[in-house]
């Protein structure tokens, strides 16, 4: 008979970390007595992550005595007493390999349902003072498992544990870990996965996920974790591009046109991906890495880029002032993520300034094959000198069966025209939206300034239209996720503190940076951190795939190896370092 060993309960607190104040609920104490457990936790427990940790699916975290005794032997450890995994209850019995997602249990007056593993982060390491221990738990077939509260009541640590459900399917803890955290999965698995009723929600998200990447054929990549960032790229670094033609778009928008420097032929990218344009502007400097959307047909012959000239920006300046027809770039191939839906639904297209580049590679796209969807040009400038690609918009526009335009101008100049040049004078925004009679049940592509793309996403987030159809694309760096750290504003990207004079070249590409590596950093991560480069993790030791990036050029080596490789093209930067120099997506 299984039975409850420890009761271990703990309110959130600050850690101090590395520099960081961490917000954490996994320091859990034993009690005694009886206690009652409620739909969303233990009284007197709480969890500091709500987003990870917490909430109806995840009420009562369970580790086991056996687990106990394995890590004392594997870590050489006698110091560790029950709630050093985070979790509320201590059990003898219900081990991971034997205890079934939608097994139900009584304990003391209360009903459990089994709902998920444990999602391993970084914070259990930090408790345990063992900054490996999430990518073990994982790799040990040994991570714990989460309770649903059906029927609220006391517990008390002795009581037994009565089983009184078996989950269908019967798939256990640690099966269920596995099929999302390693490879070798099959979609049989998934399927049988995705029959279990009691399987959180997150969890059967990224399942779901996971069958359909296996159900197009697989490919490298873990879509379970991270959203698919397009098909491999079909070269690796940079090739030579000639510069075929250099055309002004409008007053600050300018578009290289490029094609093979040599015989082979290019890959046509998706309508909406990006290349990077690496240019050596002054001898004896690093050279300039830019990621600039493509902004015209797909094609094997050519690519078209389109830049902005900023008032302080170095690379659009040289493109603009020195940049000339025939000459030689090196450019990575297509990547990116940010691409056109391929069904037949309706899809509108929003951009502002230049962030009109990448939609309008989807608009070539559409109009070059006489789409018949429902499309919707809608888009936002300054005046005419600052709209670019606009007679080629509306040419485009002529060719589709039903397709729909709406240009706003912020501060028309006396020569644009009402109702000709432009339809409104304003911004771009969801009252304008509603007003247009958009269809809510389409694809919304959203490219532009962030406070444009934040308040639109905002907007028809807040008119009901689904996350999963609102799809935004960021010039610079993204938003930074650091879960438990408290949020504060980052100063610009910058070199690290100790700024190494040697080392291989680090280029954080979105970010505009570059640095050397210098081996007191652990990892790519480490450095970012350094740097003040945006980065997104948990982990921390290559499980959750939340740090996978695009390694635009150079190699690296894993230190630990990662439980499951990231994408083609990728990288996980949080616990890898440079072989050489290396360019990456941030």
């Amino acid at each position: 008979m299984a039975r409850l060993l420890s009761v271990n309960i703990g309110l959130p607190r600050d850690i101090p970390w590395q520099g960081r104040t961490v917000h954490t609920g996994i320091w859990k104490t034993p009690v005694q007595g009886p206690h009652t457990v409620r739909r969303l936790n233990i009284d007197g427990d709480g969890q500091g992550d709500l987003a990870g940790h917490g909430g109806e699916n995840r009420a009562v975290m369970v580790y086991q005595l056996d687990s106990y005794r394995f890590w004392q032997q594997e870590l050489e450890r006698s110091d560790l007493t029950y709630g050093n995994f985070g979790e509320n209850f201590t059990v003898d019995g219900l081990s991971d390999r034997d205890v079934c997602i939608g097994d139900r249990y009584l304990i003391g007056t209360a009903l459990f349902e089994v709902t998920q593993p444990r999602v391993t982060c970084y914070r259990v390491g930090i408790h345990m003072n063992e900054p490996r221990m999430a990518a073990l738990l994982v790799a040990r077939g040994r991570p714990g498992f989460y309770l649903r509260v059906l029927e609220e009541g006391q517990i008390e640590a002795g009581d037994e544990i009565v089983q009184v459900g078996a989950g269908p399917e019967r798939m256990t803890v640690a099966e269920i870990d596995a099929l999302l955290y390693l490879p070798g999965r099959s979609q049989q698995q998934i399927e049988r996965a995705l029959r279990i009723p009691a399987l959180s929600s997150g969890w059967r998200s990224s399942f779901q996920a996971l069958l359909t990447q296996e159900q197009a054929g697989g490919g490298a990549g873990n879509a379970g974790l991270v959203a698919s960032s397009g098909p491999p790229p079909a070269w690796a670094g940079f090739r030579p591009l000639r510069v075929l033609q250099k055309i002004r778009e409008s007053g600050s928008v300018i578009s290289l046109v490029l094609e093979p420097a040599d015989e082979r032929p290019l890959v046509a990218a998706l309508p909406g991906q990006f290349v990077v344009l690496r240019l050596q502007a002054a001898p004896d400097t690093p050279a300039l890495l830019r990621s600039y959307s493509l902004s015209a047909e797909p094609s094997d012959r050519c690519y078209r880029v389109s830049v902005k000239r900023e008032p302080h920006g170095a690379a659009g300046a040289y493109i603009d002032t020195t940049v000339q027809v025939g000459d030689v770039l090196d450019v990575s191939a297509p990547r990116g993520s940010f691409t056109l839906p391929l069904n037949d639904g309706p899809v509108v297209l929003l951009s502002a300034g230049v962030g009109a580049t990448p939609v309008m590679a989807m608009l070539h796209a559409l109009g070059g094959t006489a789409s018949r969807r429902e499309v919707w040009w809608l888009y936002g400038a300054r005046n005419g000198r600052e709209h670019p690609f606009a007679r080629e918009a509306r040419t485009l526009l002529k060719a589709l069966a039903h397709g729909h335009h709406h240009i706003c101008y912020t501060s028309p100049d006396p020569q644009d025209r009402p109702g000709v040049d432009f339809d409104t004078r304003g911004r771009l925004d969801i009252a304008l939206l509603r007003r247009l009679g958009v269809p809510r049940d389409a694809d919304f592509l959203i490219c532009g300034p962030p406070a444009f793309m934040e308040n639109l996403s905002a907007g028809l987030a807040a008119w009901g239209i689904a996350a999963s159809h609102i799809h935004t694309e960021l010039f610079g760096a993204g938003a930074a996720s650091t879960p438990g750290i408290a949020a504060s504003p980052l100063p610009p990207p910058h070199p690290p503190r100790e700024v190494s004079e040697t080392g291989p070249l680090v280029s954080f590409v979105r970010s505009g940076l570059n640095v050397h590596w210098d081996p007191a950093f652990q990892s790519l991560l480490e450095l970012a951190e350094a740097c003040d480069v945006p980065t997104r993790w948990s982990c921390r030791t290559g499980v959750c795939h939340s740090c996978e990036t695009g390694l635009v050029t150079g190699a690296v080596a894993y230190r630990p190896d990662p439980l499951e490789a990231p994408a083609s093209g990728n990288v996980l930067i949080c616990c890898s370092r440079p072989k050489g120099d290396v360019a990456i997506d941030l």
